[in-house]
């Protein structure tokens, strides 16, 4: 008896998630406001290239995406690593150029004025990379495109010891691999 009616019970619900409706005769009205019918993807590659509509090859377009013409270098300020709203657009900018293309790779290299230890200039070079490397990501760059890397005090941009030199010098580059 119970298997009984489970059997009706799974028959009944079936009976109700039927529907009439056929999805494959739903009619296409383009912007202009004409109906094309839709028949199958045959019919509907020929109504594409009567309408006039060119298929996009998103492949080749990320292929022909330039690098973007601004600066690659975010700023940073003493002792800190936290991006500054100028430099937003920048990276704004960058993001859209590597999501383009998924086997696109970059490498942000962070680095610190003189000041300050060895190993204290490694990790705060690494903390600012890692800064730039996380807005990315927010943006929707995907992590395995992105290698964050500290060169600390090793590589100065500018000689010198005044604060125009060092403020210089506390950066993350943005380096296309």
């Amino acid at each position: 008896m119970k298997h009984f009616l489970l059997v009706l019970g799974v028959t009944v619900l079936m009976a109700g998630c039927g529907s009439a409706v056929k999805l494959d005769d739903v009619p296409v009205v383009d912007k202009a406001g004409t109906t094309v019918s839709q028949q199958g993807s045959e019919g509907l590659g020929s109504a594409v290239g009567k309408g006039g509509v060119t298929p996009v090859d998103i492949g080749k377009s990320a292929q022909q995406a330039v690098v973007p013409a601004g600066p690659r270098i975010v700023y940073f300020d003493y002792d800190s690593f936290v991006i500054k709203p100028e430099f937003q657009s920048v990276i704004e900018a960058h993001a859209r150029y590597i999501k383009a293309d998924k086997g696109r790779k970059v490498a942000i290299e962070g680095h610190t004025d003189e000041r300050g230890g060895r190993e204290y200039n490694l990790a705060l070079g690494q903390k600012r990379a890692e800064a730039v490397r996380s807005a990315l990501g927010l943006l929707g760059v995907v992590d395995s495109q992105v290698e964050a890397v500290s060169f600390g005090k090793e590589k100065p941009a500018v000689q010198g010891s005044d604060e125009e030199a060092m403020a210089k010098n506390r950066r993350a580059e943005i380096s296309y691999r």
